[in-house]
């Protein structure tokens, strides 16, 4: 097989960067294959076939299961052809066994973005440039046709707050489903907001003076913690909270145990909350 930018071969070492990191953005298509698998044969063309012909709006991750046993084993494949989509960097379908073209095709259209998904994208690209009225207008546009679209509702805050409708912002994030990644990113500029207004103006070199020369000025401690954590320092952050509360930890009615709690669910699984729950327990109970 020669590979494409549409059509790539992955191995267990560029698994999470190809298929999880990468389907953030696009989706990701896997093909768990072997070159002795007949079905596997059949199969393979169609899905090239239509990555092709999408022309990078999927892309098709082609995975020799001889080759990367552990991978096959991690996602329960049991038999071959298997093929698993990943969309937001999560399993989102799958089907086993070769599949006539029209099916495959069907499989491939329920993952593509719609119209107004581009529309989105298109918002967040406006966003990233700074054009945040233009961003608004284009999120609004796309929620006067689909008022339940998630990511509309999530760009829409992004593009009020730097604005300063805050409050028209954390209403906007109130339509964003919890426990979905558009719910994530609404639950971290929650936080963000919240830690923006708690560090005020105030300037980070200026902050870090005044720690260095008063360690125990916990005001000027937790106001750098959060300016750190908007800028998603979020190490320092958690070490600059910690600190806190093991000099007080009623400070402001325990505002830095609140402050790394909040973190805490803004990072979900990074391996930085497991660490931090630790030594956060330590310093209060030990």
């Amino acid at each position: 097989m020669e590979t494409t930018s549409f059509v790539i071969e992955v191995s267990e070492e560029d698994f999470q960067t190809e298929v999880i990191e990468r389907s953030r953005q696009t989706p990701v298509v896997v093909d768990f294959w072997a070159p002795w698998c007949g079905p596997c044969r059949v199969l393979s063309p169609v899905l090239e076939g239509l990555a092709q012909e999408n022309g990078g709006r999927f892309i098709l991750a082609k995975i020799n299961v001889d080759e990367n046993p552990s991978l096959a084993a991690k996602y329960g494949v049991q038999g071959i052809p298997m093929v698993k989509a990943f969309k937001d960097g999560r399993g989102a379908d799958e089907f086993v066994g070769a599949q006539p073209q029209p099916a495959v095709r069907q499989f491939i259209q329920r993952l593509l973005p719609s119209e107004a998904d581009q529309k989105v994208a298109q918002g967040r690209t406006l966003l990233e440039v700074g054009k945040h009225k233009e961003a608004e207008e284009t999120f609004r546009a796309v929620l006067a046709g689909q008022a339940d679209h998630a990511g509309a509702w999530l760009g829409l805050a992004r593009a009020l707050a730097p604005q300063g409708q805050d409050q028209a912002a954390l209403d906007a994030l109130s339509h964003v489903p919890l426990g979905t990644p558009d719910g994530n990113e609404a639950l971290r500029l929650r936080q963000e907001m919240k830690l923006r207004t708690e560090a005020g103006n105030a300037d980070e070199a200026g902050l870090r003076a005044r720690v260095a020369e008063a360690p125990g000025d916990l005001e000027a401690r937790y106001k750098l913690a959060s300016l750190l954590a908007v800028e998603r320092c979020y190490e320092e952050s958690l070490e600059q909270y910690l600190e806190i509360v093991r000099r007080n930890r009623s400070f402001n009615n325990g505002a830095a145990r609140d402050g790394m709690l909040h973190l805490f669910d803004v990072l979900g699984d990074d391996p930085l909350v497991r660490t931090y729950r630790n030594r956060l327990a330590s310093a209060l109970f030990v």
